[in-house]
């Protein structure tokens, strides 16, 4: 399989001056699971360069990784550990010298559980993200793009505020939003465009028409970025 978005991710490599390698070799997989033990809190932070990342819900436990990849030098890197009832768990494709472009294979796919109040940080590169979070009980959201595709599911219903923060970069992220949730967005900076759905702009900032009466509220924050940001009400 080869990642979506690589035409721009070469052109995005290319403008900054990268070496581009072609190194791939058999088709790897590798997986971690994470127990509960008690966990109250779970950080997920991601840090990938050049793939496809997918997050979502359903976990047994607190938290499972699979991983497939075709370049040795990019098997992920994980580190995990606990204090108290908190949880922070980080995975990151290893930092290389060299860019490795070509019929390469590189995705996560990670899955955390539903009911473990979840922190997602996530530092993307050149590639593709589903975020399918709306079974999972979130309380900050914050994406850094590259260059490539978002896709970001937050449908569902939640019992707690929490921020969302986009970071925008090269290429189009579609913001799913829930309906019957106050939702506050805002958007500053880039050259790109800002599409919504379900939203009514009021001066700076936009709402859903459940914002004024709705117990529990998201604010979205998007900044910069060069390409198309979709935010859908429903």
């Amino acid at each position: 399989m080869i990642a979506r978005g690589w035409p721009l991710a070469i052109g995005f490599l290319c403008l900054t001056g990268c070496v581009v390698e072609v190194h791939s070799g058999p088709t790897r997989h590798a997986s971690r699971e994470f127990e509960r033990k008690g966990i109250e809190r779970l950080r997920l932070e991601l840090h990938m360069g050049a793939g496809e990342v997918k997050v979502r819900g359903d976990a047994a436990q607190l938290a499972h990784a699979d991983f497939t990849y075709n370049v040795d030098a990019w098997k992920p890197e994980v580190s995990y550990h606990t204090l108290g009832g908190t949880s922070d768990l980080s995975i990151e494709q290893p930092q290389n010298s060299h860019t490795h472009i070509g019929d390469t294979t590189y995705i996560w796919d990670i899955q955390a559980a539903n009911d473990i109040p979840l922190e997602l940080i996530a530092h993307l590169g050149a590639g593709d993200a589903r975020l399918d979070l709306s079974s999972l009980t979130m309380r900050r959201v914050e994406v850094e793009m590259g260059v490539g595709e978002l896709n970001m599911d937050l449908r569902g219903t939640p019992k707690h505020d929490y921020d969302v923060r986009i970071q925008g970069g090269v290429g189009e992220a579609t913001i799913h939003l829930p309906r019957d949730v106050g939702i506050y967005a805002t958007g500053s900076g880039g050259i790109g465009e800002i599409h919504t759905e379900g939203l009514r702009k009021q001066g700076d900032h936009w709402v859903n028409d459940a914002y004024d009466d709705a117990k529990v509220r998201i604010h979205v924050s998007v900044e910069g970025g060069i390409g198309q940001i979709n935010l859908i009400v429903g």
